[in-house]
């Protein structure tokens, strides 16, 4: 859950989308922005990839009214954030479940049931957004990056059998083409088919969106 204005009580729980999905968990303080302050239109869908990280679900790509440069150093600052590269405003925050990656100029929404569920947690997190902004002063904008997944985070997570079904002699190569964004995550077999691999994936997913994940 992510705490937008930090040392705050929450009174009302988690910001929720239209459907009662959590998306960020806002203090009370912070879901009552104001429109005269508001940063952000909306976040239209952009389309649809399939969600390696849980099969038969999605991930959402959006692309917000205006850009997210000024906000992003403030959601940086939020305290379930897993990557944030400040040069290149590369933005991962942890949602449950899932994860979200954001940019200047897009958003992506991980583990998302389908279109309808998507949409309703884009128009939630363009709310996030705004309270975020809103709240800015009460935050410390983050002008550190937090560091990105090398090729050994990832070489830990595979089964490490060196089978070569993907197309790589070694699985340190695959985590190599992955991190340069040669290689796609559902070219490892065995990892797939593994039933237990549920958490291995999801955790690569979130590594991956917070390097070579670029939606465009």
């Amino acid at each position: 859950m992510l705490e937008v204005c930090p040392g705050r009580a929450s009174k009302k729980g988690p910001m929720t989308s239209s459907g009662g999905e959590a998306l960020l968990a806002t203090p009370a303080s912070c879901e009552q922005a104001g429109s005269d302050r508001m940063f952000l239109g909306s976040i239209a869908l952009h389309k649809t990839l399939p969600c390696l990280a849980e099969p038969g679900k999605i991930i959402v790509v959006g692309r917000p009214s205006s850009s997210l440069a000024h906000v992003l150093l403030y959601l940086a600052a939020l305290p379930t954030v897993i990557a944030f590269n400040p040069s290149t405003g590369a933005l991962t925050i942890r949602r449950r479940p899932g994860l979200i990656a954001l940019d200047s100029g897009q958003v992506g929404i991980t583990q998302v049931a389908d279109v309808e569920e998507g949409m309703r947690l884009l128009e939630a997190l363009t709310e996030a957004i705004n309270a975020t902004w809103e709240h800015r002063l009460e935050l410390v904008p983050a002008t550190t990056g937090r560091r990105a997944p090398r090729p050994l985070d990832l070489w830990e997570l595979f089964p490490r059998t060196n089978c070569r079904q993907c197309g790589e002699a070694t699985c340190m190569a695959f985590a190599f083409g992955l991190i340069q964004g040669a290689r796609s995550l559902n070219a490892c077999a065995p990892l797939l088919n593994d039933p237990e691999s549920g958490e291995p994936l999801s955790a690569l997913s979130g590594m991956l969106l917070a390097t070579v994940f670029r939606v465009r």
